[in-house]
């Protein structure tokens, strides 16, 4: 099988990697990131700007390699990754599902293997299997839901996590179908699965009003409406340039959790939601 994983990064820009080099590198969809300004001081994604950081992962933590870091401490406040190591350390959660280039969907109960998995990924579309690294994973306590493909199918993973007798189970989720068969095997099953939305950006409106009613808590990333829709069904809002929403009182106690970990100092106030200055915003929206 050709070694070739597919990510969108940085604007959603589509990068793809062939054994270990960058091969194909697209259009940023949106041009500025306040949390990537604040990090950088760059004002706007190019195509150079983004294979140039894509690099650097690839270099510093072995992205797209058998010797890629797999266990990691923070590296965002309020990510998905960092919300369900908390959440994990803490046994508010048994085990989550996330997805891993050169692995695809992964099955752990181990915090650090969650976080170092999700720390420094985008918006992973595909990837190929690398059994070095799938070993690794396997090693340090998560499951590979297909070794042989490196599928990323999560509906299939927790599937994978209900099998195996797991009742609270964290997953990261993209779109709505795949939202949509979690949540009939969470009612089928009788567990409690918390769904975090990731890589929303260009989502069209139909499917973010109906994702927003299904999903537990979503970053907004770039999207136009996640925003548009959210308000009315947010309870809790962390952060006001790239914010997660939570949408349901069981993920609003997760990032409160999480919130507890946060070093950093900490806001707390009451407010009507959104909230979402203009100045702090990404764009374009899309």
């Amino acid at each position: 099988m050709k070694d070739r994983h597919i990510m969108e990064a940085l604007g959603k820009t589509r990068v793809v990697v062939e054994n270990g080099k960058i091969v194909e590198v697209g259009e940023p969809m949106t041009e500025y990131c306040p949390i990537w300004y604040k990090v950088t001081g760059v004002k706007k994604f190019t195509p150079q700007i983004v294979k140039e950081n894509i690099g650097l992962r690839m270099k510093e933590f072995g992205m797209f390699t058998a010797d890629r870091a797999i266990e990691m401490e923070t590296f965002v406040g309020f990510g998905a990754s960092e919300t369900f190591m908390t959440a994990l350390k803490k046994g508010l959660l048994d085990v989550c599902v996330t997805a891993c280039d050169g692995a695809g969907t992964v099955i752990t109960g181990n915090p650090k293997l969650v976080q170092g998995i999700g720390a420094k990924i985008s918006g992973l579309v595909e990837t190929s299997p690398i059994p070095k690294l799938i070993e690794r994973i396997g090693q340090a306590g998560g499951i590979v839901l297909d070794k042989d493909t490196a599928a990323i199918d999560q509906p299939e993973g927790v599937k994978r996590a209900i099998d195996a007798g797991y009742k609270k189970i964290g997953v990261s989720v993209t779109n709505i179908k795949e939202l949509k068969r979690i949540r009939m095997l969470e009612k089928s099953n009788g567990v409690d699965v918390i769904a975090f939305g990731v890589h929303t950006t260009a989502m069209p409106e139909d499917e973010a009003k109906e994702f927003i009613g299904l999903i537990d808590m979503t970053t907004s990333c770039t999207s136009k409406w996640i925003r548009g829709q959210i308000e009315g069904n947010t309870i809790a809002q962390f952060g006001n340039g790239i914010p997660i929403f939570a949408i349901t009182q069981r993920s609003k106690e997760l990032l409160l959790e999480r919130a507890k970990d946060v070093s950093d100092s900490i806001l707390v106030n009451t407010a009507k939601l959104p909230e979402l200055p203009d100045e702090r915003q990404p764009k374009p929206l899309v």
